[in-house]
């Protein structure tokens, strides 16, 4: 019997040999991650019926959790932004607060005046890195009015990132030398500075909207009705374009230029397109979450994001497309809003009086300056050792700001971080706080509000986010694309779920653990 005979009886005995596994399901050639910066979910479901556009079509056909949130204390757009594609909490991104977010004087703005910006105080990886080093062509366009908006979302990652400064779009020397030709095409096209004196008027007839449209304690107590006119001086012009809703549909015009520039897409793998609208915060912050003016602005982001999709979808065909919208935090109104709504203990809360007069006793006895610092709820001292070896007893001295912080109206509790270890984490101050602070982030006090007070900022009555609450903390969170499964979900779940789960769609590892995970029930079973 020949060796081929032989060969065939050991198969036969041995049975049937296994079916081939599957095949893996194609990959998207383009995610495309969206973040608009302070939306709040509420908003889909007050102006829900009159949604016609982008948002409209994520909701009707991708899979909306109403139910999501960016679970850490400090709920700013630095921290917020870091979560998303890195899949863990700041205490672990290292991004705690916008004042130390990305400000970098070693990376100087390209062409334009402005602070230097760059990820250096980002630790570990994000999605990007996971998909370059999965994909080593794989590429990265991240866009965003606001630096910290744009170079978050892509980590470390030295790619095309860039963002919006004095009437220009730019980045810092961290990524490149020079602008490439587009951008400078783009850039010369001067739009802001044309739209000097151009107007803002409401997209829908005034009787489509139930908001007041008179209130003086919105926009710091000037412009407060429709319609909003840009400054007739174009280089004023080009500064409060940030302000009115055609900054996003800019942006998201200089996306789609840098994705037909850059060719994101075409070479069979899969790119990254990451998009950060911020006129949504600085329209929140000045008329509120309840003003006319936001009730417009989230009915202009919606058909801007139609338009925007729309041509994603004929450049790549919608199966070639897998989009995430999200938020990076939400908004608490107006606290003069608030007592009228009878939350009486609603205010504001200016600590900075407070850490000046400790600094200013400690500078009378070792000199030195500003040993303590106050950022956001967090009371810091980045030199803890230097003040011991002067032979201050620091425990004490934080002890004493810890009371006089606790005597503050509107101060609802002060905490050592120290003393969270081991707390009950369905307490959600108790958990966002664990999840916000690095063990050595300098952080001595945490200091959460009560509910409906914010913090203020000298000669800036503004409305604000950065607390451990549900109002700032709840986002929108949607999934579109092949793999996803429709639908509404109840699910609780978080913002550092978003990378674990993109990692799962591409068969993608992260290259290290995360406090995230897969939102398995909106994925079909193949993925």
């Amino acid at each position: 019997m020949n060796i081929a005979a032989l060969l065939f009886l050991a198969a036969a005995r041995a049975g049937p040999l296994p079916a081939p596994p599957p095949p893996l399901p194609p990959r998207p050639r383009l995610v495309v991650v969206i973040t608009v910066d302070q939306l709040r979910p509420d908003y889909i479901d007050r102006y829900r019926t009159q949604l016609t556009g982008g948002l409209s079509r994520l909701l009707r056909q991708g899979a909306y959790f109403a139910d999501a949130y960016q679970d850490h204390a400090v709920t700013e757009t630095a921290p917020g932004h870091a979560t998303i594609l890195s899949g863990r909490w700041p205490a672990h991104t290292g991004i705690i607060s916008n004042v130390t977010g990305v400000s970098d004087a070693a990376a100087p703005l390209l062409e334009v005046a402005g602070p230097g910006a760059s990820p250096a105080r980002f630790r570990g990886t994000a999605f990007f890195d996971w998909l370059k080093a999965a994909e080593p062509g794989a590429r990265v366009l991240s866009v965003s009015r606001k630096d910290r908006g744009a170079i978050l979302p892509v980590g470390r990652a030295r790619q095309q990132v860039y963002w919006y400064q004095g009437g220009i779009f730019t980045t810092s020397r961290y990524y490149a030398d020079s602008l490439p030709a587009w951008i400078h095409a783009f850039n010369a096209r001067r739009i802001p500075f044309r739209a000097a004196g151009r107007v803002w008027t409401l997209l829908l007839p005034a009787s489509a909207y139930a908001e007041p449209d008179s209130v003086p304690y919105e926009n710091l107590g000037h412009d407060v009705t429709f319609p909003h006119e840009l400054p007739t001086d174009s280089a004023a012009a080009a500064a409060a374009y940030v302000g009115v809703p055609s900054m996003d549909s800019l942006t998201l015009a200089f996306a789609l230029e840098g994705v037909r520039a850059l060719g994101l897409g075409p070479r069979g793998g899969t790119d990254l397109l990451a998009v950060s609208l911020s006129t949504t915060d600085a329209i929140g912050h000045a008329f509120g979450p309840d003003s006319r003016e936001i009730h417009d602005q989230v009915l202009r982001l919606d058909r801007y994001l139609a338009w925007f999709l729309e041509q994603l979808f004929v450049r790549y065909g919608p199966e070639n497309v897998l989009v995430v919208l999200t938020a990076d935090h939400g908004v608490t109104p107006f606290p003069e809003r608030s007592r009228r709504e009878l939350r009486r203990d609603a205010t504001r809360v200016f600590a900075d009086t407070l850490i000046r007069a400790v600094n200013a006793s400690l500078d009378a006895r070792i000199g030195g300056g500003d040993w303590l610092g106050f950022d956001t709820g967090m009371v810091l001292a980045p030199d803890r050792a230097a003040l011991a070896a002067k032979g201050i007893d620091v425990d004490s001295v934080v002890g004493d700001v810890k009371q006089r912080l606790r005597a503050l109206p509107g101060v609802a509790r002060v905490d050592r971080p120290a003393e969270l270890t081991g707390r009950d984490t369905s307490d959600p101050v108790v958990r966002r706080w664990r999840h916000q602070v690095p063990p050595d982030g300098g952080v001595e006090l945490v200091v959460t509000l009560k509910p409906y007070s914010i913090w203020t900022y000298e000669n800036l009555p503004i409305a604000m986010h950065g607390q451990p609450t549900d109002l700032d903390a709840h986002v929108p969170l949607i999934l579109w694309g092949r793999g996803v499964r429709r639908g509404v979900y109840e699910t609780r779940v978080a913002t550092v779920d978003i990378a674990p789960t993109l990692a799962q769609l591409l068969q993608l590892t992260p290259a290290e653990p995360l406090d995230g995970h897969p939102l398995t029930e909106a994925l079909e079973p193949e993925h």
